[in-house]
Parts: C-alpha cells; structure tokens; sequence
C-alpha cells in the first residue's frame, strides 16, 4: 500500500512537471490555487480578504502553504494513530486541508469586524463632538465625513445617510439605514439620542450627550476586555482540543497495540472512532467560530 501511495505521488508530480516545464511545481501550485479562488470563492470572503491585506494582516502564500503542511500531516498522523492505515490517513489528511478555507475566512472575518468596530467607535465620538460645535446632526455628519477619519466601507454610507437625509428633508431614514448596516447598541443609542434633540428638543443636550460618550467609552472597554478573554480562552482551548485527539494512546497502552490492532477489524470500533475524529473536529471547528464571531455586534 505505502509503495502504491509513493508511486501515485511521484506519477502526479512528473505529468504536473511535463505540463510546465518553464515553471517550477511550487509555483504551479500557487497560480491554481489563485485561479480557484479568483473564480469560486464568495463575494464575502473576497472583500474581507481584501480587508485584512489592506490593513497588513493577511497570510502570506507561505504561510498558507505552511498551514497545509501542519494540518495535513497533524491529520495524517491522527488517522494512522487511530486506524494504522495509509490510505484512511490520506483521506483524513485532504479533508483537513479542505478546512483551511473556511478557517481563513473565519480570520479575515474577525480582522474586518474589528476594523469596522473601530471605526463606528471614532464615528460615534466624533459625531458627538462635532454636534457640540455645529448643533446640527446633519453638519455633524458631514464635519466627520469631511476630517478624513472615516475609512471604507464606513465612508460610502455615511455620505448616503447625509444624501438621504438632504434628499427627504428629514432623518428619520437616514438613521434607519445606517442602523441596519452596523447594528452597534452605541450606533443605535447614539441616534436614538439625535433623533430625540432634532425631533423634540431637549432641555441639557450637551449633559446628555457627555453622558453618551460616556457610554460609548464603557462599552468599548467591556468589548476589548471581552476580545482579551477570548484569546486567552483560544490559546487554551486549542490546546485542549488537540490533547482530545491524542486519547487513543491511553487506550492503546491499556490494551496493548497487537491487541488494539484486531478490534480494528470490527466495523463497529472503526465506525465509533471515525465519530469520535469527526466529533472532536466539529468542537475545534466551534471553538475557532466563537473566537472570530463579530466584535461589538448585538
């Protein structure tokens, strides 16, 4: 079996050669992997991508090639620990590396919620403080607009809730919209407070708002200690969750691995440790979405 996955390999990598011989393999490898998430990688994961390498914080083709390797060979290795067969820990090797995908999207998903978290925080201040000056909210939204502070995707809306707000001679639909893209308790407690001092007046709308920006400061503390606590928690649950995968040695030892062996033969040991791989994946797998969810989101 070990000669016929030897040889499979070695055939695959002479017809990849054959077929580009002014391009080495490894590069071979990075153009195709670029053409398959040119043309089948989702429109989301593409701006969020985009994202993260704006801001300096996406993977390098090295890096993900590294990934690769650690993944594949930690699920090789798994695989044969627990059914001593080549083939299964080939099958179990690909299905990691398949996993890699939706794990980088995962991370450029919290990137980019953590930039735009950042700017609604500078957009909510500094809105705040521009009414101070202007007393006007529509003012306040175009000083801000206008400071250079606000970064896309944050800059375009903006300038639409200002059109729409010129366009219907009100509000009202401006902050609906704005609400809805970026629903942040601080956005929508911070408009609520606007629309009550345009719409009904208020007798102390500068305490009211210092109490805002109050708020908001709490808020944005509670929700960097919470992005502290979650690494902290990530950094120990990744380690749990690998210790999980390594059990089956402590079963192996209690039986002895001549013994271990023959129940591999029984269909029903192989199928409940096919569940307990899958399960413990799946935990990993949930894990890794906690960690990334959205930053600040309700």
């Amino acid at each position: 079996m070990i000669e016929l996955v030897i040889m499979l390999a070695l055939g695959i990598f002479i017809i990849l050669y054959r077929k580009n011989p002014g391009e080495n393999v490894y590069k071979f490898f990075v153009s195709s992997a670029s053409n398959l998430y040119e043309k089948y990688a989702p429109y989301s994961f593409k701006t969020v991508r985009a994202k993260a390498k704006e801001l300096g914080q996406e993977f390098t083709t090295r890096q993900y090639i590294s990934q690769v390797v650690i993944f594949a060979g930690f699920a090789g290795v798994v695989a044969y620990l627990y059914f001593y067969n080549i083939l299964l820990s080939i099958v179990y090797a690909i299905a990691a590396i398949t996993v890699i995908p939706y794990l980088a999207y995962l991370r450029c998903q919290r990137i980019y919620s953590e930039f735009i978290f950042e700017q609604i925080e500078t957009y909510t201040t500094n809105v705040i403080m521009e009414f101070n000056t202007t007393q006007s909210f529509v003012k306040a939204l175009e000083g801000v607009r206008d400071s250079g502070i606000i970064e896309e995707p944050v800059l375009s809306d903006l300038k639409k809730m200002i059109d729409m707000s010129y366009q219907n001679g009100t509000i009202d639909e401006s902050i609906d919209y704005f609400n809805k893209k970026y629903p942040y308790y601080m956005v929508k407690n911070m408009h609520q407070l606007f629309f009550q001092i345009t719409k009904e007046g208020a007798r102390d709308a500068g305490q009211s708002l210092e109490n805002m920006a109050m708020d908001i400061d709490a808020l944005v503390e509670g929700v960097y200690r919470d992005q502290m606590d979650r690494k902290a928690f990530h950094s120990k649950f990744i380690k749990f969750g690998v210790a999980l995968f390594f059990l089956i040695l402590a079963v192996q030892y209690m039986y002895g691995t001549e013994k271990y062996i023959e129940l591999l033969d029984m269909w029903y040991v192989q199928l409940i440790l096919h569940a307990i791989i899958i399960v413990n994946a799946l935990f990993l797998l949930k894990g890794e979405k906690y960690y990334n969810e959205d930053v600040g989101v309700e």
